[in-house]
């Protein structure tokens, strides 16, 4: 049943949007990258919004919005909500304005974001951690809008907000000659992939839109599968630029309406690309900036020969984040196995466990044992690196076949997250 929608961006309005952006924003390059391209067999584009500023695209929406902003709504200040990107867009924007703005944020928001957001605030903006998640903030946010009477700036779900993160379209549109035949772009709340698409249906219909959302995440996902905008009771915020447990009620029916198809990315599969982009291009990514790239190998056969454009949406990424990516990483390609290892108690069992169990190239990572005297085998939490993806089951085997083996972990996430 297709959805009526209560708004749709006008080229004019984009257009306008643009000219008020010119002097904040840079256009972006539109890039070719070599090592994507010959993996595929097709013509892979980088839009690097990861460039702008501000580090991500987010700036366009925030700063289109708070130009629209009569004087005494900017006198009495403004508010917003924000994992990071969007809270650095409204700082730059309060600092060019002389305004006041109070930005609230998640509690596990990382460190790096936070000093961002106070560079590029300066003075002019108060910081407020408050919860767990976007929602959290997002709640406290309204909350202070509607005690002083302060204008909230969405991060998503706003008709200005959608215009100036539709800029991104115009721009890739006047970047390249050829058709485009795929653009695979981000899906948090849903600005920037329902203002993008909604300008390519005007000016490139052709064009396969293709959205792109953590599977720890999937609000649009699972709100165009019920065909009504659906809030998760629980996410994993990872993906911190793109975990939200609600899209808005604007982005879903422009998404609903615009995208070909909205498809979800294992945040294993995003930390394997953060770091092949590191390593292989040198190019520093946050996890919402690899979604894009990371959706590449669920479509390999129907891009094969194409254009195609990725949207790289943001590089503000923790180093001190960099442990959680690569283990991450080597989950999902099934090189890290945690296991409950039994070992009895006596002198040498360890010894035995690493001559006779693990295999030549597996390697000890994790280790946590406590002697009970009273009994006759003690537990031990061990996570071990293997070479191959098939040294796994010989692993299993031997763990069995020699009695150490407890419990395997990685497949009991709840277990998994209270031991390791």
């Amino acid at each position: 049943m297709k959805i009526e929608t209560i708004y749709t961006p006008s080229l004019a309005d984009v257009k306008t949007a643009a000219t008020l952006l010119k002097n904040v924003t840079v256009v972006t390059p539109l890039l070719l990258n070599s090592n994507y391209s010959q993996k595929y067999e097709a013509t892979i584009l980088l839009k690097r919004e990861d460039l702008q500023q501000v580090r991500s695209y987010k700036i366009r929406g925030a700063c289109n919005k708070i130009n629209s902003l009569t004087p005494k709504e900017l006198a009495k200040g403004i508010v917003c909500a924000s994992a990071g990107n969007h809270a650095q867009g409204v700082a730059l924007a309060c600092n060019k304005k002389q305004i006041s703005g109070t930005i609230f944020m998640p509690i596990p928001t990382p460190k790096q974001k936070v000093e961002q957001v106070k560079m590029f605030g300066g003075k002019n903006i108060e910081i407020k951690l408050v919860g767990d998640t976007f929602d959290d903030a997002f709640k406290a946010a309204k909350q202070e809008c509607s005690d002083q009477e302060k204008t909230f700036i969405h991060p998503f779900d706003d008709k200005k907000i959608i215009e100036g993160q539709a800029t991104v379209a115009l721009e890739i549109l006047e970047q390249i000659q050829q058709p485009i035949d795929y653009v695979f772009v981000p899906v948090g709340g849903g600005g920037l992939a329902s203002g993008l698409s909604s300008v390519f249906k005007l000016l490139s219909p052709q064009t396969k839109i293709i959205g792109v959302e953590p599977a720890g995440a999937p609000s649009m996902l699972t709100s165009i599968q019920n065909n009504r905008n659906t809030k998760l009771e629980q996410i994993d915020g990872f993906v911190d630029g793109a975990a939200v447990k609600q899209v808005g009620n604007l982005t879903f029916q422009l998404c609903k309406e615009n995208l070909d198809d909205m498809i979800t990315v294992p945040e294993g599969k995003v930390c394997q690309t953060i770091l092949d982009l590191y390593n292989k291009d040198a190019i520093v990514v946050e996890p919402a900036g690899a979604l894009t790239l990371s959706a590449l190998d669920f479509y390999k056969d129907e891009i094969k020969g194409k254009q195609v454009v990725c949207i790289v949406s943001g590089s503000n990424n923790d180093i001190t984040r960099t442990a959680e990516i690569e283990e991450r990483a080597l989950l999902y390609k099934g090189l890290k196995h945690y296991f409950i290892v039994r070992f009895p108690q006596r002198a040498g069992a360890l010894k035995e466990f690493v001559a006779e169990v693990l295999g030549p190239d597996d390697d000890i990572t994790h280790f946590e044992y406590t002697k009970k005297s009273s009994r006759e085998k003690g537990s031990a939490v061990v996570g071990i690196e293997i070479k191959n993806e098939t040294d796994f089951k010989p692993l299993y085997a031997r763990m069995k076949t020699k009695n150490f083996f407890g419990d395997y972990l990685n497949d009991k996430p709840d277990l998994f997250r209270f031991l390791v």
